[in-house]
């Protein structure tokens, strides 16, 4: 058994090394940093390709109006309907944020998402929150979007029942469960590439011959897992997208 103990790794990588230090000051973190870097990002492509528009579109240009019509058609439209045209500027906004920060954790040197801190996901989906009460409100009057919201057509017997149920599920789920899903799947990516790549050192570092090759494998596991990021990176862009496009299309129903 004494061959197989691991040199040189007084303890395996915890939930605690997912947090960068702070940045001088208490209140500015990389995290921090690097939310205002994706925003930045997301700011000067759109303005850059948009600067001097042309008829025959440039690469960049290009790229822009396929984003941009992607979650127009394939997102506001087909989701909310006509009448979603009009929040299709936030709905593009909210896909290239999230898209960019999910990305940020396959980059060299940063390697970590905002999106795999709660408060970042959270603040989102606060946005969104906001945004389905306020054309909820507008729409059917306060009165008239909690009925809407929470009443179903059944007998009278079954509103104990089903009016608590949907009452939770409108005003309490909906927003946590558009935080958790987004930050849980960026969070497991993170501790996983963190895992296979210090355990790729760890067996490394073993004073058993026979562990070392094994290092090999943990790394190829870390690149595999490093594409299979940019996947999740970029679904979970879009499904945190279309859950707010379903939410205020919900809200914007005469029916419930």
């Amino acid at each position: 058994m004494s061959g197989l103990v691991l040199a040189e790794t007084p303890f395996p990588p915890s939930v605690e090394d997912i947090f960068p230090p702070h940045l001088g000051v208490e209140w500015l973190t990389k995290f921090s940093l690097f939310l205002w870097l994706a925003m930045a990002l997301v700011l000067i492509y759109f303005l850059v390709s948009y600067r001097d528009p042309k008829i025959v579109p440039t690469k960049k240009q290009w790229l822009a109006e396929s984003i941009y019509g992607f979650v127009r058609e394939g997102v506001a439209k087909d989701v909310i309907g006509h009448d979603g045209l009009r929040f299709a500027p936030y709905l593009a906004s909210l896909f290239c944020f999230i898209l960019v920060g999910n990305v940020f954790s396959i980059v060299p040197f940063i390697q970590v998402s905002p999106m795999a801190h709660i408060s970042f996901p959270a603040a989102l989906a606060l946005c969104t929150y906001v945004l389905y009460l306020y054309q909820g409100f507008k729409k059917h009057g306060f009165a008239g979007y909690i009925k809407h919201a929470v009443y179903l057509p059944a007998p009278w017997y079954m509103q104990f029942l089903l009016i608590p149920i949907e009452f939770l599920q409108a005003f309490v789920l909906q927003p946590v469960t558009l935080a958790l899903r987004l930050f849980a799947n960026m969070f497991a990516g993170h501790m996983l590439l963190l895992v296979f790549t210090l355990g790729g050192f760890a067996l490394l570092n073993a004073e058993s011959l026979f562990l070392k090759p094994i290092s090999l494998v943990s790394w190829a596991m870390t690149i595999g897992l490093t594409f299979f990021e940019l996947l999740i990176a970029a679904l979970q862009a879009y499904v945190f997208t279309l859950l707010t496009a379903n939410y205020l299309a919900g809200v914007l129903a005469d029916e419930h």
